[in-house]
């Protein structure tokens, strides 16, 4: 079973990545201070490392081969070797061998759940610092949150993962997945949309909404309400035709389980307001955005 999730979640940050713009690889992650080669860099040389240590050779063994940059001048070719590597190692390997691992001798099922877990993480990591809203495979989303949740703590002790994001009652499952991981999903998707905003592209913006979303303007006295994708991209399409010289500046971004509250200024020539907008978000899209303005 560890073999297959692992295996999984490989196959998983390989779409992702052969998919992504060449021009992300300074893109920033949500693993703070990784941009997208240092993510990449870590995944790979797990990879490498998992190869080595499934054959049954130790930390001693390897010494520093694996040191410094191990994605060179291609990092995707570099990652096709790692990770086939690797996953013809687990191939080889018995569930109750011993791997030599920092912490201690190591079941080698054990070893691919704690590489599987950190596959698929790492995957929506990457999606995300490039735009895309990523859905992990119910199952093995299900399978990493069982083997995770009774660890959680003791990884978090020891500095593995930041402390365990807002998130709101009831929640969804990969919601709560990133959550103990210490990412916010509810987070990510208003920043991918951000993004979309800032850069006018009104595809892109639509790309991270639901079908079903609602926007709701600032126009007084109470705002006029547009729902359904096709409403709200008539919408933006209006909005943008119409805006002139102008720009938005986020000024905080305030987390509380499915909905964020972000604080902003928006500047024109001649003048600016400030205002909010309350986002929600549902299966990793916006699903609503309400927009209130002093004045």
């Amino acid at each position: 079973m560890s073999r297959e999730l692992y295996t999984r979640a490989v196959a998983g940050f390989d779409a992702v990545l052969r998919a992504m713009p060449g021009d992300r690889w300074a893109a920033p992650t949500p693993c703070a201070g990784w941009d997208v080669r240092a993510l990449v860099d870590h995944v790979v040389r797990e990879d490498l490392w998992a190869a080595e240590l499934l054959a049954g050779r130790t930390i001693a063994d390897v010494g520093d081969r694996l040191d410094g940059d191990v994605l060179g001048a291609d990092p995707v070719a570099a990652w096709g070797a790692a990770s086939t590597a690797a996953v013809d190692a687990a191939a080889a390997a018995n569930d109750d061998d011993l791997v030599a691992l920092s912490a201690g001798p190591t079941e080698v099922d054990e070893y691919l759940r704690q590489l599987a877990a950190d596959h698929a993480v790492h995957a929506w990591d990457l999606a995300t610092a490039t735009g895309t809203n990523l859905r992990i495979e119910a199952d093995l989303l299900d399978a990493v949150t069982a083997w995770f949740a009774p660890v959680r703590r003791t990884y978090q002790d020891l500095g593995l993962v930041g402390p365990r994001a807002p998130l709101g009652e009831p929640a969804e499952a990969q919601a709560r997945l990133l959550a103990m991981f210490g990412r916010s999903e509810a987070l990510a998707a208003v920043q991918r949309f951000g993004d979309a905003f800032d850069a006018k592209d009104v595809p892109a913006i639509m790309a991270n909404m639901t079908t079903d979303c609602l926007f709701e303007s600032t126009s007084p006295p109470d705002g006029v309400s547009h729902r359904g994708a096709d409403a709200v991209r008539a919408a933006w399409h209006g909005f943008f035709e119409t805006a002139g010289d102008h720009r938005f500046t986020t000024e905080s971004r305030i987390v509380a389980g499915d909905e964020v509250v972000v604080t902003w200024r928006y500047d024109w020539t001649g003048g600016h307001v400030r205002g909010v907008d309350l986002f929600r978000v549902r299966d990793g899209l916006v699903a609503e955005k309400r927009a209130y303005v002093k004045g």
